[in-house]
């Protein structure tokens, strides 16, 4: 019997204008980290913007190790550049 494959989609946005998007298909099963590699994109990316902890599929953190679903999202997020609570405390000055 065939091997089932199924797409899914790596992205990664700097918070600007840039953002790195690409295809790939993956035999089912994949987990998030391997379908990243699979794609080829970790190499496009900035210095230091590849970070397992901070991964996430359509909006919602996703692990390294969790299994894919096909037409998944699969979202590589940039750090902070500003802690959350301080950006509160500028808007409400």
């Amino acid at each position: 019997m065939a091997e089932s494959r199924i797409d899914v989609e790596v992205v990664f946005a700097d918070g600007g204008s840039v953002v790195v998007r690409r295809h790939v298909r993956v035999p089912g099963g994949c987990t998030v980290a391997l379908a990243i590699a699979a794609s080829g994109i970790v190499p496009l990316l900035p210095e230091g913007a590849m970070d397992l902890a901070r991964l996430g599929i359509f909006g919602r953190k996703a692990s390294a190790g969790q299994a894919v679903r096909d037409g998944d999202r699969i979202e590589i997020c940039r750090p902070l550049v500003l802690d959350p609570m301080e950006a509160r405390r500028r808007r409400s000055r």
